[in-house]
């Protein structure tokens, strides 16, 4: 059985990690660099780090920080936010990124998709998926939750499977930064839909909120910022909990 992973998610804004509800209202949380060392060493499987502003503010991801991020960790890395040619992957993969996250430069231009799988690996393409639910429909949503778009998560889904990517991140952009749990339907239905790994995002508030995410909802990795932010969940009391539930993690 493959172990499930817990994947703390470093929001950057200006330099500094940044958490806000439903994609607004931003707090500070830190020092980005800082807050990675500390979740590698107190357990975290793998680490998310989005550049949240890069995108719209039509820009690249900060290569220095991610330097420095990874000289700090000895777990996988990924990293996101303004990436759309080969040529990003190429620098931020030398700068010691193990993944890379894109979301709307993949909608704009799908074929991205098959070229950053042919050239890296699909081990190394994670496309993040930001949708909300819209009377009983889920939307795609892109440059960080603020353009609406007509496409239809699970289609989405299905399309970027096909054309290599080697995870899915899906964001519900109704649960995020609410606490209030995970989108767990629409996570086992994409479960059921693709057969590459689903990153669970948006709501976690609680250990249960973990416990059922991978139970109802499927989820290969459950990722949050809040709660591990800001101390609300040690990472090894949630695994420990986890492993009383029979969910098998690294501990």
């Amino acid at each position: 059985m493959l172990t499930k992973r817990i994947v703390p998610c470093l929001d950057i804004k200006n330099g500094r990690t940044v958490k806000g509800v439903n994609f607004v209202d931003l707090r500070d949380a830190g020092d980005p660099v800082e807050l990675a060392k500390q979740y590698a060493d107190l357990g975290a499987d793998e680490l998310v780090f989005l550049d949240i502003s890069a995108t719209q503010e039509k820009r690249k991801t900060m290569h220095d920080m991610v330097l420095k991020v990874a000289e700090q960790v000895n777990i996988p890395f990924t990293v996101g936010g303004g990436i759309s040619s080969i040529e990003d992957v190429d620098d931020l993969l030398h700068c010691g990124a193990d993944k890379v996250s894109i979301n709307s430069s993949a909608v704009k231009r799908p074929e991205l998709i098959n070229e950053l799988s042919d050239k890296f690996g699909s081990q190394c393409v994670v496309v993040a998926i930001d949708a909300k639910e819209i009377e009983g429909e889920w939307f795609v949503h892109l440059a960080g939750g603020s353009i609406p778009t007509e496409i239809k998560l699970f289609d989405w889904a299905k399309e970027v499977e096909q054309r290599g990517a080697g995870e899915i991140l899906f964001t519900s952009m109704n649960h995020d930064g609410t606490k209030a749990g995970f989108a767990n339907k629409a996570l086992a239905k994409l479960s059921d839909l693709v057969n590459i790994p689903i990153i669970a995002s948006g709501g976690a508030g609680t250990i249960q909120h973990f416990v059922d995410t991978f139970k109802e909802g499927k989820a290969d990795a459950a990722l949050a910022a809040s709660v591990f932010h800001f101390g609300e969940i040690p990472i090894i009391e949630l695994k420990e909990e986890l492993r009383k539930n029979n969910i098998e993690v690294r501990l």
